[in-house]
């Protein structure tokens, strides 16, 4: 990426909580272009996963962009990098199932995330979760403040703001990036 390309490209940082797992969780994303921030969060008081909210949180951020830039997205989740940048084209090409011939978990939210990429140019990153990032700690932080209003809303218990109540299944992969350059489509 060039120094211009550089400076026009959208950060986004994602992470995705979950008390349970399944069980409430939620979702929060830092998007960031140039000197302007945006945060955004939110969450499901019924039964999700710590996957879902990971995606969630991806899709949430990516369709909050209102014109087609180049991005670049941070997350904590093999799971959603190694989806969309491995995975997903041979989901598509298999008619959503998976090489064993089984339905692709959260289908509706991979199909969902491939449409909230068209027309952008999306590299993904991984980085360590709680390991000091400072914009992936802030997108945690998100994320446990949705899973908290989320549960508050729907008069739940509030889950304590301890890493354990947050995280379940929480991946340990090397860390990486990947792109997946995403064609203009029309969004239907």
């Amino acid at each position: 990426m060039t120094d211009h390309e550089n400076q026009r490209a959208v950060d986004i940082y994602t992470d995705g909580a979950c008390s349970g797992n399944p069980g409430p969780g939620g979702w929060g994303a830092v998007l960031r272009y140039g000197n302007t921030e945006k945060e955004i969060h939110g969450g499901e008081a019924g039964d999700t996963t710590n996957n879902r909210m990971e995606l969630m949180a991806a899709i949430r951020a990516l369709e909050s962009l209102t014109r087609r830039v180049m991005v670049r997205v941070h997350t904590d989740s093999t799971y959603v990098r190694d989806g969309i940048t491995r995975w997903l084209p041979r989901w598509k090409a298999n008619g959503w199932q998976t090489a064993a011939r089984q339905p692709v978990k959260n289908a509706d939210l991979w199909q969902r995330l491939d449409t909230a990429t068209s027309g952008h140019e999306v590299r993904w990153h991984w980085v360590k979760g709680h390991a000091g990032h400072p914009e992936n700690e802030r997108a945690d932080r998100l994320a446990a403040k949705g899973l908290r209003e989320a549960c508050a809303s729907a008069g739940l218990p509030v889950p304590s703001d301890g890493p354990k109540a947050r995280r379940v299944g929480r991946s340990t992969a090397a860390a990486g990036t990947a792109s997946r350059s995403t064609v203009p489509a029309a969004r239907g």
